[in-house]
């Protein structure tokens, strides 16, 4: 609790955690396609969400979510960077698609994580700002911290490697709501 103007006390997390109720759902969906992984997708989300509550004051009456989004990729990648040493979690392959029943969707979702799981973190993050939050290229330059020429070449060599990992993903091209 803060001392307003005239010396009455402001609560400077007002809002807070209704916003963090409202939004919770989506910006974890969002984690977990950064991480492929639940409870790194949880730390990464509590990360975030302690760096906003930090900075509510200043952030709550402009874009909230776009800052906890883009500390979301930012953390993200630097999580990434520390822990190179780690080797990749291999994955059998999945089974072909044969209808749109929905165990086929669950199959498709796990090959699409998957996938996901074996791009670095970099290319991961452009990938999902790109194409599951749609967001613009000078957009996502912004998100990351980068330039549009580094998001353009970024998510051709991320595309270009899932591709290469998961050719089965090629048929869903047409109808990506599938894959998230």
């Amino acid at each position: 609790v803060d001392r307003g103007v005239g010396g009455e006390q402001v609560d400077r997390y007002a809002g807070f955690s209704d916003f963090v109720q409202a939004r919770e759902g989506a910006l974890l969906r969002t984690a977990f396609l950064l991480t492929t992984d639940v409870q790194l997708a949880e730390d990464l989300l509590q990360s975030a969400l302690a760096k906003a509550a930090l900075h509510w004051p200043r952030i709550r009456n402009g874009q909230p979510e776009a800052y906890i989004r883009s500390a979301l990729y930012r953390e993200s990648v630097s999580r990434w960077r520390h822990r190179r040493g780690v080797t990749e979690v291999p994955t059998a392959s999945m089974p072909e698609r044969a209808g749109v029943s929905p165990e086929d969707e669950i199959d498709l979702r796990f090959a699409v994580i998957a996938a996901l799981r074996r791009l670095a973190p970099r290319q991961r993050a452009v990938l999902v700002l790109r194409f599951y939050e749609d967001l613009s290229l000078s957009q996502v330059a912004e998100a990351l911290s980068c330039s549009v020429g580094t998001v353009k070449s970024q998510t051709h060599d991320a595309l270009r490697r899932l591709r290469s990992l998961a050719p089965e993903l090629a048929e869903f091209r047409t109808n990506p709501e599938v894959l998230l």
